[in-house]
């Protein structure tokens, strides 16, 4: 691809990131065993992938779909999730398919000491927390209000701030630190990669599935859709944003400059991003793509894309 001008694609792009991650359990153990807060002699020996689609056991409920989902066998869940655009939603998702990968793990007959931890890990291509410049790492546990070391045990969410993330803040981290170099410091554009990647056998075999000659046509076709469609939702975001900020301005004016420039922004921000999507839907079906890539690179319903 003309646009691709180094040897390696991007690896948080949704195609990069489930080949690397989604398709190899010696990596993705080794992320989760780097990035989530294991205790002391607990860290995970081996994984199995499952089902990545999150369906409701009533199917009148809100089906979803994660990145990475697997478990440790005999044990743990985890779910593994590369957002690139922080939106309010995201926190909601996460929460309700974490709750969903506790529901689905026991039968209508089984006792419920059969329960087992979920985990969340969420990395995020963008900033989404109101905290310090170098607070990158944000950890989520059921605890006590008062008693803060007081946790009930089953269900933890780590988000991962990348744009945050400064190598020396963790140098004593070694495998952390790799690992979120390889997600920050590796794009399009990379011709030359650090010798600490190159040289550790695990990120030196994700670098291997990420070399662009290892992708077909279609793929990187898929590739260019997706990083198209997410600078177009950011865009959006962010006139959304301005938009709602002069609407609610006005409309504050007469009914409290709080409440009118919330609302305004918030829908200022729901129109754009909406109308990006079809934007960029009308394209991909323009070209051919089958309707079920579209509404996964555009998070649009596949009746949607069906009708326009």
């Amino acid at each position: 691809m003309e646009g691709i001008k180094g040897k390696y694609l991007n690896p948080k792009a949704d195609l990069t990131f489930k080949k690397v991650f989604g398709e190899h359990e010696d990596l993705v153990m080794s992320l989760l065993n780097a990035l989530l807060p294991l205790d002391e002699g607990k860290q995970i020996e081996h994984v199995e992938y499952l089902t990545s689609e999150m369906v409701p056991e009533n199917p009148g409920k809100k089906n979803s779909v994660v990145d990475v989902r697997c478990r440790e066998t005999g044990g743990r869940h985890f779910i593994v999730e590369m957002q690139m655009n922080w939106n309010n939603e995201f926190e909601q998702r996460v929460i309700l398919n974490a709750s969903k990968a506790v529901v689905k793990q026991l039968g209508t007959s089984e006792d419920y000491s059969l329960l087992q931890p979920v985990y969340a890990l969420n990395l995020i291509n963008d900033v989404g927390f109101d905290a310090g410049p170098d607070e990158f790492y944000h950890d989520y546990a059921i605890v006590n209000v008062a008693h803060s070391d007081r946790i009930i045990e089953g269900l933890r969410f780590v988000f991962v701030e990348l744009p945050k993330f400064k190598p020396q803040t963790i140098a004593e981290k070694k495998m952390m630190v790799l690992w979120l170099r390889f997600l920050t410091e590796i794009d399009r554009d990379t011709e030359n990669v650090p010798q600490e990647l190159l040289e550790n056998p695990e990120t030196s075999k994700a670098l291997k599935i990420l070399e662009k000659s290892a992708y077909n046509e279609k793929e990187l076709n898929a590739y260019e859709y997706y990083w198209d469609a997410v600078y177009n939702e950011r865009g959006a975001i962010r006139h959304g944003y301005k938009q709602g900020r002069a609407e609610g301005r006005a409309e504050g004016m007469a009914q409290g400059r709080a409440e009118g420039m919330a609302q305004g922004r918030a829908e200022g921000m729901a129109q754009g991003i909406e109308q990006t999507k079809r934007e960029n839907a009308l394209r991909m079906k323009a070209d051919g793509m089958p309707d079920d890539l579209i509404a996964k690179y555009t998070g649009l319903a596949i009746d949607i894309i069906r009708h326009l």
